[in-house]
């Protein structure tokens, strides 16, 4: 038996037996009268949601507002990254900043934002953006700053200019940063998504949990709640696989496929 098919089929076990936890508390456990549905019922709602259109139009909304937001996060905080490993002026000039802001969730400045713009599908890109561009740039930086300076006086050498050394040997030293950094961001932009919805009246599943919790609807209310799961895994997956794909090349990707 292959590892890859022993991980498929233990974490099969894992889930089976966690819904078999949620079955058992909720029947006959300490959950047995409170409003929680069983697992069944949650599972029964959840694929009755996705046999309607507004699960889908929801799921859609979340995903762009996800994935614009996470673009243009990658964009500014690889830009800012790149600038601020560059130059040991601009890192000491922008390190009390950057500490100040990094732990600073983007869940603080959502009242703002709907003051602002409004519960639109940009109010919630721009909190995707606030949540990540951050964290990208600080790994970006630190990747850039452990760049071999033996290799970039090598590309001087040999005649090349500050942007072609930034962009044939800086950047590529950086991209295992830059790629764990994004893989960090993905599930993170997904879940700001939702909480765009939840908290601040966006459009797509966030909005939609809210109109479930708030006519009591608890078995559709814990059907999103998986929904969102089972969506922050193919999230998760697919910015894993860009990432094998994009540093095949890179040391610990070629140990993992031979």
């Amino acid at each position: 038996m292959s590892t890859a098919l022993k991980r498929v089929l233990i974490g099969s076990l894992g889930v089976v037996l966690a819904f078999g936890a949620w079955q058992l508390a909720s029947k006959v456990g300490p959950l047995a009268d409170s409003p929680m549905p069983s697992a069944g019922e949650a599972i029964a709602a959840m694929f009755r949601l996705l046999t309607t259109v507004d699960l889908w139009l929801s799921a859609l909304d979340t995903l762009v507002i996800a994935v614009l937001g996470l673009l243009i996060a990658i964009v500014i905080g690889v830009a800012l990254g790149v600038a601020i490993g560059s130059s040991p002026l601009i890192m000491h000039a922008t390190r009390v900043v950057v500490e100040f802001l990094k732990p600073i969730p983007p869940i603080v400045v959502l009242p703002i934002l709907v003051l602002v713009l409004g519960p639109t599908p940009i109010m919630g890109i721009f909190l995707v953006v606030i949540g990540g561009a951050i964290a990208i740039a600080v790994q970006t930086s630190a990747g850039v700053f452990d760049t071999d300076p033996v290799r970039k006086a090598t590309g001087e050498t040999f005649g090349m200019a500050r942007a072609e050394v930034l962009a044939r040997i800086v950047l590529p030293s950086a991209l295992a940063y830059i790629g764990t950094a994004v893989r960090v961001a993905a599930p993170t932009s997904l879940i700001v998504a939702v909480v765009a919805g939840l908290l601040g009246g966006g459009p797509g599943l966030g909005q939609s949990l809210l109109q479930a919790q708030l006519a009591g609807n608890q078995p559709e209310l814990f059907a999103y709640v998986l929904i969102l799961g089972l969506l922050g895994l193919a999230f998760q997956g697919v910015s894993s696989l860009i990432e094998r794909r994009v540093l095949h090349w890179h040391p610990q990707f070629r140990k993992e496929n031979p």
